[in-house]
């Protein structure tokens, strides 16, 4: 009987452990990132009152015979299904949808979080207002190539929003020319006026940026010198000398600097761009990439700067074309800018934070990082929407959204609890059963030995 008291109670203690978790989890039912936790039991030791016996050449065998003491908890394990995902607005605001976690920092630790109500401080730090703890990723660099990029597999470091700040100006080093020289133009003579030449030929205007952000007015006149061919010549304002148009010739070519600054255009009779070359030099490209540099100067500046003008591919129709077609060349893009202040950002799938400048340009920021665990259940929760590694957790795998399992990041959302109320309540009632049948367990037991003591009576 005193076994039978004493197992009572360990379906109690362990019931109410149960109730503990399940209050737990309805009391975070509205936590943004909450998962819910799960208890498991399992039975005691039992204690042996005479073992098993193996079967003999006339008896059969014979089982043991065993009294359970009780039960205890198995796990507390925390179930870590995708919550729903709730649009906020807020630009700050993230979700994950699949597997990973936020990285967050106070400065010596990280720790993880599923929880993305994230904001800025004073600062632009991206951070958890809750907490103050700073958000984790890679801040942006800007490569060889001029751009800004970050870099995922570098060591993690708090992402600086800098809201209103000023990106530099950017000269322009590349214009890309597209569209159609109509092959109906009249051939125009080796001694055309320049009234003759705008007149009859096609005019292209955009404008440039120097380094200071300053706008210069690029026009290339186009007028058809041959069948199948064009001349072209260029013009920049503010120049202090004449713009001057010169083919990068490959091995084998003189590559010297064209003498008359102008270029020519040679198309396939079926309108394909097939060379450019220097109008007064045998330099002449007939493969792969066609440009021309577009070299000049700025006032008070005696340096010479350079534009590379992209015509497009030999033998394609990507770039400039002969059709009979009205005239439509155009340039449809240059990489240069003035100065601007950012206005806004956007974070997208992979985490990439870009922001929105007032001259129109867009420009990468930096990317926030994610982690994974071998074992994510055995991550040790420190209170606060927060997760710390455990011994058996296993270490953080972190990279960028959207790869190595990660899950991607959903901007502008922000996960719901994963807890399911039907399931608590139902669940509830199966704890408040099993802590009463223990309980009557036990009050049977006092009976019994209640009817012993009065034996004597």
């Amino acid at each position: 009987m005193m076994r039978a008291l004493f197992s009572g109670v360990s379906g109690l203690k362990n019931h109410q452990t149960r109730m503990d978790v399940i209050g737990n989890n309805i009391s975070n039912v509205n936590t943004y990132g909450f998962k819910t936790g799960r208890v498991t039991f399992q039975d005691m030791i039992s204690q042996t009152l005479s073992g098993a016996a193996r079967p003999e050449e006339n008896r059969g065998g014979v089982n043991p015979k065993q009294v359970g003491l009780g039960m205890t908890i198995a796990s507390i394990d925390r179930i870590f299904t995708q919550g729903s995902l709730q649009t906020t607005g807020n630009q700050t605001d993230m979700a994950i949808s699949g597997d990973g976690f936020f990285v967050v920092s106070d400065g010596d630790r990280n720790f993880y979080t599923r929880a993305g109500a994230f904001g800025l401080d004073k600062d632009g730090t991206l951070v958890s207002p809750g907490n103050g703890l700073k958000v984790q990723g890679w801040m942006a660099t800007r490569n060889q190539a001029g751009e800004m990029v970050a870099n995922p597999s570098g060591t993690t470091e708090d992402l600086i929003i800098p809201i209103y700040g000023k990106v530099d100006a950017r000269e322009t080093s590349m214009i890309k020319y597209k569209c159609n020289l109509d092959s109906r133009k009249e051939v125009l003579p080796p001694n055309a006026t320049a009234q003759m030449r705008m007149e009859n030929g096609v005019v292209t205007n955009i404008d440039a940026y120097d380094n200071q952000g300053n706008t210069h007015r690029l026009s290339i006149v186009f007028w058809k010198t041959a069948p199948n061919q064009w001349t072209a010549s260029a013009a920049i304002t503010d120049s202090t000398t004449p713009l001057t148009l010169d083919v990068q010739a490959g091995a084998g070519m003189q590559n010297n600097v064209n003498p008359t600054g102008r270029m020519t255009i040679r198309f396939s009779p079926d309108g394909k761009l097939v060379s450019v070359g220097d109008e007064g030099s045998p330099d002449e490209l007939n493969q792969g990439d066609l440009s021309v540099n577009a070299n000049w100067r700025v006032a008070g500046d005696p340096n010479i700067r350079t534009i590379r003008l992209d015509l497009g591919k030999a033998g394609l129709l990507e770039g400039i074309t002969q059709f009979a077609s009205p005239s439509t060349t155009k340039a449809v893009e240059q990489d240069g800018y003035n100065m601007g202040y950012m206005e806004s950002f956007n974070i997208d799938n992979s985490g990439v934070i870009t922001g929105v400048y007032s001259n129109g340009t867009k420009q990468s920021i930096g990317q926030v990082a994610m982690s994974v665990f071998t074992n994510p259940q055995g991550l040790h929760a420190t209170g606060e929407n927060l997760f710390e590694v455990s011994n058996n957790s296993g270490l953080p795998n972190t990279g960028a959204a959207n790869t190595g399992g990660r899950g991607k990041i959903v901007a502008g959302t922000l996960e719901m609890s994963n807890v399911d109320l039907s399931d608590a309540f139902v669940d509830m009632i199966i704890t408040q059963r099993g802590f009463q049948a223990n309980s009557r367990s036990i009050t049977t037991s006092d009976q019994m030995l209640q009817e012993l003591l009065n034996l004597k009576r």
